[in-house]
């Protein structure tokens, strides 16, 4: 029922701004009810209880992040552009989706038992399509020899660390933002050649 689904969508979103201000713990059912202007039973109509909301919130970003990596890493260019385009991908997600984003950078540990394994799962396969990343900039002789887990935990570090300061008034883009960003990564990461017109001895 598209109706249901929208007004689910609804409470989701008053939920994630609820929880990124509060914090998941501090934030309850009735919260969220007076944040919509509706009784809290009518909550219970479409959802079952905050937990199922962060499991909601959770998992909804955490496939559109892994749907983003494994198209990147579907393509067939080099890895240099493989990489700018997972960072522009991440910034743009974000971004767009603040306050959900914030839920799912953050709030994840109280995820209950049941469902904390399968998340971390997805975190971890998230993770693997930056390593391969890199690996094949490793392989393809342009990126420096590196450990490839610390060096796809510092970005994933640069790009999550957005969502603290973003706004859409800010002075810069989020296109400029992730320019910026996959610059600095390209700084440590690029294997400086003689015939780079950006080599400087």
């Amino acid at each position: 029922m598209p109706e249901q689904s929208n007004r689910k969508q609804q409470i989701l979103q008053t939920a994630a701004h609820l929880f990124r201000q509060r914090g998941y713990q501090a934030a309850s059912m009735r919260d969220i009810a007076n944040a919509m202007q509706i009784e809290a039973a009518s909550l219970y109509h479409h959802i079952k209880s905050k937990e199922e909301i962060l499991e909601s919130i959770c998992f909804e970003m955490a496939a559109r992040f892994i749907t983003g990596i494994h198209e990147v890493n579907d393509i067939y260019f080099n890895a240099e552009e493989k990489l700018r385009t997972a960072i522009r991908n991440h910034v743009t997600l974000i971004t767009q989706n603040q306050a959900r984003s914030a839920v799912f950078l953050y709030e994840w540990r109280s995820l209950p038992e049941a469902s904390l394994e399968k998340f971390k799962e997805m975190r971890n396969d998230y993770e693997e399509g930056f390593r391969q990343i890199v690996k094949q900039g490793i392989e393809e002789d342009i990126f420096n020899e590196v450990e490839t887990k610390f060096a796809v935990l510092s970005i994933l570090s640069s790009v999550n660390w957005i969502n603290e300061w973003y706004s859409v008034e800010g002075k810069m883009s989020a296109e400029e933002i992730a320019q910026n960003i996959s610059n600095f990564v390209m700084g440590g990461l690029r294997k400086r050649m003689v015939t780079d017109p950006d080599y400087k001895p």
